[in-house]
């Protein structure tokens, strides 16, 4: 095998990515209680929530009051935004650190945001210019960035090319998303290995979807390309409504437990990551999808 990184950083996407889109609204003192299982568990970053529109994204009403309760100095508590408004909400709070996000496909951001791509980016570049100007941490989440559910392939010079734009207005981090769960190893591998030549003073984290069982075998390939970064979301929650037949996200259990096997750190507690599971289970509309819970569960 190459040569491996002896640490990874796992940033979980559980309690934004996964919950976001589930049918069941799950309440807000649950919610609270799972995000500090979570951090109880050793992770260190975390999307908390977002400010979207609850007309939209009724799951997530409750931003104020989760935001309000969840801040802490040990972790990196990310708040997604879509617009100038999200940004307006997130300054009259405390949180410091914000992700925005951009589909590379035109139909996927029309279908999602209703607008193009080079729409999206003429409004979110500018914001993120004036989140560094007042020193917040910013994350930029690049959807569709090896397939898209209307397109097709995706190529990666089209994703090289938007990130670059981010890239050039000061972002901290790109998250780089496999949304539809489509791309193999060996397109994990060549994609990630150019990220590192192309940015290679910025984070670069790799965002995995399982609908094919491949999500693994991605994060595998996406190792070897020097990639030490992922999104994972406990217990495998998660899905896209704009992206038919999209399910969860990589299980932030199983991650780790393939990461702990192959002798890499994360400071993560497998045991309770699985307490933080069990708080949420009852809570969300569809099973846990993930064999290390399944055999490891208190239940």
């Amino acid at each position: 095998m190459l040569q491996l990184p002896g640490k990874v950083e796992i940033i979980e996407v559980g309690p934004r990515d996964g919950l976001q889109n589930d049918k069941s609204f799950v309440p807000t003192d649950v919610k609270i209680a799972f995000i500090n299982a979570l951090k109880k568990a050793g992770l260190k970053e975390m999307e908390l929530t977002s400010f979207v529109s609850p007309k939209w994204v009724p799951q997530m009403g409750d931003a104020p009051e989760i935001v309000a309760e969840c801040l802490d100095s040990v972790t990196r508590n990310i708040v997604l935004v879509p617009n100038r408004k999200g940004i307006e909400r997130v300054y009259s709070t405390d949180c410091k650190a914000v992700a925005v996000f951009v589909g590379v496909s035109d139909t996927f951001n029309k279908k999602n945001i209703n607008k193009t791509t080079a729409e999206s980016l003429a409004e979110v570049l500018p914001l993120v210019t004036e989140l560094k100007e007042k020193d917040y941490f910013v994350r930029a989440c690049i959807s569709t960035a090896f397939y898209c559910p209307y397109e097709g392939k995706i190529e990666e010079d089209a994703v090289l090319s938007l990130c670059k734009q981010f890239a050039d207005a000061g972002v901290d981090e790109l998250s780089v998303a496999d949304t539809i769960g489509m791309a193999a190893p060996n397109e994990s591998y060549s994609l990630f290995s150019k990220f590192k030549t192309a940015f290679p003073n910025l984070l670069l984290t790799a965002h995995f979807h399982d609908t094919r069982k491949l999500a693994l075998a991605n994060i595998l390939a996406a190792l070897q390309a020097g990639i030490s970064r992922f999104d994972t979301s406990a217990g495998g929650l998660g899905g896209c409504p704009f992206a038919p037949g999209a399910s969860g996200n990589a299980a932030t259990e199983e991650v780790v437990y393939m990461l702990h096997r192959m002798g890499i750190e994360t400071g993560i507690d497998l045991d309770k990551l699985v307490q933080a599971i069990e708080i949420i289970k009852p809570h969300v509309s569809g099973p846990i999808d993930s064999t290390y819970f399944r055999l490891n569960s208190l239940a």
